[in-house]
């Protein structure tokens, strides 16, 4: 009998034991509202089937509770999709989690589709990323309080009151902010979705290296090949601590693996549109979208741009990051995202221009606590340079000094001397002005210099 790999092809296993995607593998690799995108559109099922599914969609408003303030849309032919893996602990979800009566988002992925529909670019957004959350509309007449945290808080924040179309604008306002990208759409699945797509499939086959033994996931596997079902693989792509490295960034490999040996199984045993009922029935009853998704003829236009789109210009991809642990010795379980790297990537989706996985990884991570910063006053408003280097300390960065600078300057200008290009490229790339570093041969030999001209802003994210 053939057995369902995970990998839907070759696998490759890194030295701790998890299991590393082919290139192959990794094109189907989605989250589960993705997923359900590309079943939809391999479901060759007639229109009878869909508009019985079609009211199992559920909509959230979203567009009241975003705010005014939101990034310009330089790119209006093309798509950027939030998909959001739901961790609600409410009602049937509650056994999954302790003292935890909020929603969280397990799973965040933006999906990029360009305006020409020749390529899509995937991006992972790990649920340890720490960063600044906006103020949010809770839903109950009050509003949070701008701070930093992990990214997954905005979701529970938005979804106070277990709106998820309330989740989903604070989590919008929160990536918006942070990431300058502009969001058109969101899907939202949660948990029980996800169980009763694998249970359709009969379960699904998954080959550990290692045994897994973990009570948060509650899940106790041994090593070697096995089908996983209900709990034991909801349990195997939210196990975490257990397996690994113990990251956020191993297990978003594991969930992006899982998804695509569900797509794959899928298209293999569900051959009529009888068989794909069941699967697609539990999916779409879990889905919560935005009102222009929330119908199956939306979901299946979208289907059929992915699915068309060629294989080999499907990137997928992890926004750059290194352990916060980095910049704060205490954060052991929190990462941060890489600069200037991280911007250069949202810049380039937000232009709709196609992006190299390569150009983007980064094997030397430029720690912000290393870069050293001087803030020099240009402008003729006093405490400019002080508000400036308390911005920079928030970011994690070390300020040095603070001071006028020898002349006013009509605009914010980074500076550093010769060898320290990239350091003033990650200062220059979190300012919400737009600045080109420049070389000064005069300067401090360790040292960026940030110039603050009437423009400043302040730091993006």
């Amino acid at each position: 009998m053939s057995r369902q790999r995970t990998s839907g092809g070759r696998r490759r296993a890194n030295r701790e034991g998890t299991i590393r995607l082919t290139r192959r593998g990794r094109y189907l690799a989605w989250a589960g509202g993705v997923l359900i995108v590309l079943l939809l559109g391999a479901g060759g099922a007639g229109a009878w089937l869909y508009q019985r599914l079609d009211g199992n969609i559920n909509a959230g408003d979203i567009d009241n509770r975003i705010g005014e303030d939101r990034p310009v849309n330089l790119s209006p032919g093309a798509k950027n999709i939030l998909v959001v893996g739901s961790d609600s602990r409410a009602g049937a979800n509650a056994k999954y989690g302790k003292d935890l009566d909020t929603m969280q988002s397990d799973t965040l992925m933006v999906l990029h589709v360009a305006a020409n529909r020749e390529w899509a670019a995937v991006v992972s957004l790990p649920r340890d990323s720490w960063v600044p959350i906006p103020a949010c509309d809770r839903g109950d007449g009050t509003a949070s309080a701008p701070h930093r945290s992990k990214i997954n808080e905005a979701f529970a924040i938005g979804g106070t009151k277990g709106d998820v179309g309330g989740a989903a604008a604070c989590t919008i306002k929160t990536i918006e902010q942070n990431t300058g990208l502009r969001i058109d759409n969101f899907l939202s699945v949660d948990f029980q979705g996800f169980t009763g797509m694998v249970n359709a499939l009969d379960g699904i086959e998954v080959c550990p290296e290692q045994a897994i033994r973990d009570k948060k996931a509650r899940l106790d596997l041994e090593a070697g090949c096995q089908t996983v079902r209900g709990e034991q693989a909801l349990g195997y792509v939210r196990t975490r601590y257990s397996v690994g490295d113990g990251s956020d960034i191993g297990r978003i490999g594991r969930q992006q693996e899982f998804m695509q040996a569900l797509a794959a199984k899928s298209r293999e045993k569900l051959t009529s549109p009888g068989d794909l009922y069941d699967v697609l029935d539990s999916a779409t009853k879990s889905v919560t979208t935005d009102p222009a998704l929330a119908g199956i003829k939306p979901l299946m236009d979208l289907a059929s741009t992915v699915q068309d789109i060629p294989k080999d210009r499907l990137t997928f991809l992890t926004v750059p990051n290194y352990p916060r642990e980095l910049d704060v010795p205490s954060d052991k379980a929190n990462i941060s995202w890489q600069y200037p790297h991280t911007q250069d990537l949202f810049t380039a989706l937000a232009k709709d221009q196609e992006v190299d996985k390569a150009q983007f990884t980064t094997p030397a991570p430029i720690p912000a606590r290393s870069v050293k910063v001087q803030a020099l006053n240009g402008t003729r408003t006093s405490g400019r340079a002080a508000e400036a280097a308390e911005h920079l300390r928030t970011a994690g960065y070390t300020v040095t000094s603070t001071g006028n600078a020898a002349e006013q300057t009509s605009s914010t200008t980074v500076t550093h001397p010769p060898g320290l290009e990239q350091q003033a490229r990650a200062v220059a790339a979190r300012l919400r002005t737009a600045v080109a570093p420049k070389a000064d041969p005069n300067a401090a030999a360790d040292m960026v210099t940030l110039t603050i001209g009437p423009d400043y802003e302040g730091l993006r994210g």
